[in-house]
């Protein structure tokens, strides 16, 4: 297996504790992180070398070491022949490594399908090649891969399994030690170190001119492991009066179960944020290089995950420019002073959260089994 990120690595874990149930001899190795090594996972190499943000001078600076990564893996996998190889996410490292894995008659299997429908739709023909069986999150993707040949399998999302359908705030917020009856903002600035480096900075100085305009907020700010040292210095430097800013170790599902409304980045994050039926304002921010690349991809006029699966703004995006601390204040605030917009997105997220239930760990474990059968 191989996860590219803390999203990968999420998912990841969650479907090993699936296979683990189906085959409890199961021996799993491969790149990842702690959720899979939870599991019994055997990390070669750790996720974080593999995590990239847009299309920059950190993707060129990193390319040799991902490239000598990837080489090494493949020899060890091609000599080793697993039973099956399973990709999750990180499309860009993985279709390369299941094309050769594939041509090598290893049955390949890719968790998560690659957004196709949303940008780089000619990838599909690299999928063809690479992938014997996807397992998609949403229900309307195996038709696209039907359709082109390809065996793909809906497996609902397996956040919508962990994340409860009624979130217990009270409990989440005793246990971050926050006041029961405040106005809680959570702030999700990504993972990865490249958007944290374009995207916290402006957060941060939204946390500082919300604490300004309204001294009643308080705000929780989970910081990914390994992340610390590169967060301390921006809150320094952009929040420095900011006392109602919390920095929690990880914690990400706590923060959104506490919370009245969250700042995040565009991401999966923005999902757990909808299964956990909070409104949210989503920003991102890219290199200037990276953002008219990847603006010309795009088909869809969204970013936001809850927009694409709902087929509507429900909630606000904030790129680019529009990204800047007035807007995203005026945004947040908009949510804090709209009860009953609220409840509406709140419903909405509900019906998203019982249409991606599907008990994914045993349905992915079904499809793995019949690609293991078809050896």
């Amino acid at each position: 297996m191989v996860a590219g990120e803390t999203s990968g690595d999420l998912l990841a874990g969650l479907l090993l504790g699936g296979m683990r149930a189906r085959w409890p001899a199961l021996s799993s190795s491969g790149i990842g992180g702690p959720r899979m090594a939870a599991h019994g996972f055997e990390a070669l190499w750790p996720y974080e070398k593999l995590a990239v943000h847009g299309f920059n001078l950190e993707v060129l600076r990193r390319f040799r070491e991902i490239w000598g990564i990837r080489e090494q893996l493949a020899a060890r996998l091609l000599q080793s022949r697993p039973d099956v190889f399973i990709g999750v996410d990180a499309p860009d490292f993985n279709l390369g490594l299941e094309a050769r894995l594939k041509a090598a008659g290893i049955k390949t299997v890719h968790f998560v399908s690659p957004s196709i429908w949303a940008w780089r739709g000619g990838r599909i023909n690299k999928i063809h090649r690479s992938v014997d069986h996807m397992l998609c999150l949403f229900p309307f993707e195996p038709r696209l891969y039907q359709d082109k040949g390809i065996a793909a399998s809906y497996v609902g999302h397996p956040l919508a399994d962990t994340i409860p359908l009624v979130v217990p705030r009270e409990a989440a917020r005793a246990k971050l030690g926050l006041p029961a009856d405040a106005p809680v903002v959570a702030v999700l600035p990504g993972s990865r170190g490249g958007e944290i480096r374009h995207i916290a900075p402006v957060f941060l100085q939204t946390v500082s001119r919300l604490n300004q305009l309204r001294p009643d907020l308080r705000f929780v700010l989970p910081v990914v492991p390994g992340m610390r040292g590169l967060i301390d210095p921006m809150v320094a430097e952009h929040a420095p009066h900011a006392t109602s800013l919390t920095l929690l170790d990880g914690q990400s599902h706590e923060a959104l179960a506490a919370c009245d409304v969250t700042l995040i980045a565009s991401g999966t994050a923005t999902l757990e944020a909808a299964l956990f039926k909070r409104p949210m304002v989503i920003a991102y921010k890219i290199s200037a290089l990276s953002w008219p690349i990847m603006k010309r991809m795009a088909y869809l006029p969204w970013v936001g995950l809850p927009n694409i699966l709902l087929s509507d703004f429900v909630v606000p995006e904030r790129l680019q420019h529009e990204a800047n601390p007035e807007q995203l204040a005026t945004d947040v605030l908009a949510w804090l002073d709209q009860p009953a917009r609220v409840q509406s997105v709140q419903q909405r997220f509900l019906e998203l959260h019982h249409t991606l239930r599907r008990d994914t760990a045993r349905a992915a474990s079904d499809a793995i089994a019949q690609v293991l059968e078809s050896r």
